[in-house]
């Protein structure tokens, strides 16, 4: 075993464990009674969607390689990593179910509340009743259990009730003859769907007694069944109970097909209709028998990844949770900030000539960007335009504005990455709409996803390119933290084009000097920068680095911070979501510190700074320090040189390492102490920062 292996034996989390505890983060943020009722609520839905993704991907795939030609200590680990991830995640469950019912009790202290089927006036009754008439009639349609063989055709990650209707057969006792003897109650099972995705999961019903009275919609069901089930004789008693399952999200592609790249992601995305369930969740309520029958018509009962839970599944939906008119139990709106060079009447593009431009989103607005777009599109000295596509918004200014261009003369062409999990559809139907008006549009590198974020733009008076950190998408930049340079810098702006060359020519020798890109030479820059932090630091030269990415899990970059540690180097790291690094270990990495930080915008941005020896070099850009980022995607890393964007990316990271609000301690175990110091707030205080230098 060499000396890197037997490090990383020891002080090595595994990337689908430390997930765990970043998701736990969230769920921390939720239970923090600072924090506004609403905002917990939302904070408990995103824990919630989280983990769906999490089952549909990494524990669908952990299965898949359980259930495959793995070795037999390949087999023992992934079954350990299985183990500790159901361990947490029933820990965690119960957490969140503690965390749910204390907001909803607090939310009764401002007259909101919730209430079940069992909870109504005659008001309320009489308008559930209108309400199915007028919009659930029709929308649910009951299946006999007994009909259904195989339930995992059925679309996962919606809500299930299973209805049992028992008939009363019972004589009365009076009625009853001497020695007759009593039958016993006659049941019917049924599944229906709950469909929230078209009356969305909240209802708001009359008020009384002064509160704001809201209920799921699965309740509302429940209260509906006897009218849903109208026409049968007899009288019926009506349960229903809830599950939820989630399925496999891997697509099948078949390389070999004929078939056009749209059609092949366009029946991998039906594929996954397909896919076997990893995860179930039961209402605890639910007899055992009906447990056991669905579990066999899931073809889950070998499942370890099942979950008892409460009567309602599906909490992404609290992200949306009525605020009944009390916009104070959400945090107040911070109004993006619109630097004044995209106000100004002067041409953006000259002044990014001038000197470099950035926007850092959310503070900033992201319309500083579509006026980039807008301007390409309208100037007649502006030839043509080059841009990567990863996600795109449902109504998306980004599109537009490109197919404006093209109808507008220029040739405009999108490298669109149709592989972008859960967004393969929409992407597949803005690439149609982009074809038809005249844009070029590439669909990608085979066997490379096509993350980084790139324009460029062919200009007589001068070529622009912009590289950033997070996707061209409005909806994203509303809540994603991501850095945008716009630059004329000739170097830079060359290589942004070598770059679509590359995805063009995959495999054509292609050597970047300003550029880091992957799976070019990206890996191998990085190491060699951390090299020259240990160099310095055996020199007694000034070594440092200050990092901020979304996942640290690469073995050969957590191996060399760690030599870097033992050098000397003093290492800060701003690290939201997967880390596998573990901090503070004696003769290891005692040199390195962690934070992770979740707040009311999501920490998207990748920022690296190094010391070099007092002459300090900063980088922005799109990948993260995975093998997948370092290796199977096309990413690009950017220097910047401009000493005001240098400034800013500084004072984030800073402001990050410093907070002590809403940053933990990333130890590799889990705890998710808070940061210790005087109250200190970073993404507030960079807000107040941004709109002081604004006026």
């Amino acid at each position: 075993m060499t000396r890197k292996d037997e490090i990383l034996k020891h002080a090595y989390v595994e990337r689908d464990v430390s997930w765990m505890y970043f998701n736990h983060r969230i769920l921390q943020e939720a239970c923090k009674k600072q924090v506004p009722l609403l905002e917990r609520l939302s904070f408990l839905g995103i824990y919630s969607n989280n983990l769906d993704e999490f089952f549909r991907v990494r524990v669908a795939s952990l299965n898949r390689m359980l259930s495959g030609n793995s070795s037999r200590e390949q087999a023992k680990n992934i079954k350990k990593t299985l183990k500790t991830i159901i361990g947490l995640n029933e820990t965690y469950a119960r957490e969140y179910t503690a965390a749910v019912a204390e907001v909803f009790h607090a939310l009764k202290q401002h007259k909101i509340q919730v209430l079940t089927e069992n909870e109504l006036n005659a008001e309320q009754k009489a308008f559930l009743t209108h309400f199915f008439y007028d919009k659930l009639n029709g929308a649910v349609n009951p299946l006999w259990l007994n009909e259904l063989d195989d339930l995992s055709v059925l679309e996962d990650n919606r809500i299930y009730l299973v209805v049992e209707m028992a008939e009363k057969l019972r004589l009365e006792p009076l009625e009853e003859p001497a020695g007759t003897k009593r039958r016993e109650l006659r049941k019917k099972y049924a599944l229906l769907q709950v469909p929230d995705r078209t009356y969305g999961r909240w209802v708001q019903i009359p008020s009384s007694d002064g509160f704001s009275n809201i209920m799921y919609l699965d309740d509302v069901i429940r209260f509906c069944l006897p009218l849903i089930f109208l026409g049968f004789k007899g009288c019926f008693d009506y349960r229903a109970y809830s599950f939820k399952f989630t399925k496999d999200a891997e697509m099948e592609l078949d390389a070999d097909a004929d078939f056009s790249p749209l059609e092949k992601i366009a029946m991998g995305v039906n594929s996954r209709k397909k896919g076997a369930a990893v995860r179930v969740i039961f209402d605890r309520e639910m007899p055992k028998d009906i447990r056991l029958r669905l579990r066999e018509r899931l073809n889950t009962r070998e499942l370890e990844s099942s979950l008892v839970s409460g009567r309602h599944q599906n909490h992404k939906d609290l992200m949306s949770f009525l605020d009944c008119g009390q916009k104070h139990l959400r945090y107040p709106k911070w109004m993006p900030i619109m630097k004044s060079e995209f106000l100004s009447n002067e041409s953006i593009f000259d002044q990014i000539r001038q000197k470099d431009r950035f926007i850092h989103v959310p503070y900033h607005s992201f319309n500083g960007y579509i006026r980039v777009l807008r301007e390409a599109a309208l100037k007649p000295e502006v030839k043509s335009i080059k841009t990567t596509l990863y996600r795109l918004a449902k109504d998306s200014k980004v599109v537009k504005a490109l197919i404006a261009a093209a109808r507008n003369g220029k040739k405009v062409t999108a490298v669109v990455e149709l592989l972008a999990r859960f967004d393969e559809e929409s992407n597949i139907n803005w690439s149609k709409r982009m074809q038809e008006e005249g844009v070029n549009v590439i669909f990608g590198v085979d066997g490379l996803k096509v993350h980084s974020k790139l324009l460029y733009i062919e200009s007589r008076k001068g070529d622009i390119a912009c590289i950033g950190t997070g996707n061209f998408h409005e909806g994203n930049a509303k809540v994603y933290t991501d850095y945008l340079m716009m630059t004329a810098r000739p170097k830079i702006v060359k290589e942004v084009t070598k770059v679509f060359d590359f995805i063009d020519r995959p495999f054509a020798p292609t050597h970047f000097r300003e550029l880091l890109v992957s799976p070019n030479a990206m890996k191998n820059r990085l190491l060699r920068l951390l090299d020259t932090e240990i160099e310095n630091a055996h020199a007694g030269k000034e070594a440092w680095v200050k990092l901020k990415l979304n996942h640290i899990t690469d073995e050969d970059m957590v191996a060399k911070l760690y030599q870097a540690s033992r050098a000397g180097v003093k290492i800060d790291l701003l690290v939201r979501g997967n880390c596998s690094l573990v901090p503070g270990v004696q003769g290891i990495s005692e040199n390195i510190t962690c934070v992770g930080i979740i707040d009311r915008y999501l920490e998207h941005s990748r920022i690296l700074i190094f010391a070099n020896g007092g002459e300090p070099r900063y980088f922005i850009g799109s990948a993260d320090w995975m093998p997948r980022n370092l290796v199977n995607r096309v990413e690009v890393l950017t220097p910047v040189y401009d000493e005001d964007m240098k400034a800013d990316l500084l004072r984030t990271v800073s402001f990050g390492l410093r907070d002590t609000c809403n940053g933990r301690i990333v130890d590799g175990k889990g705890t998710n102490n808070f940061v210790l110091g005087k109250p200190f707030r970073s993404q507030e205080e960079l807000y107040k920062a941004y709109q002081h230098e604004t006026h």
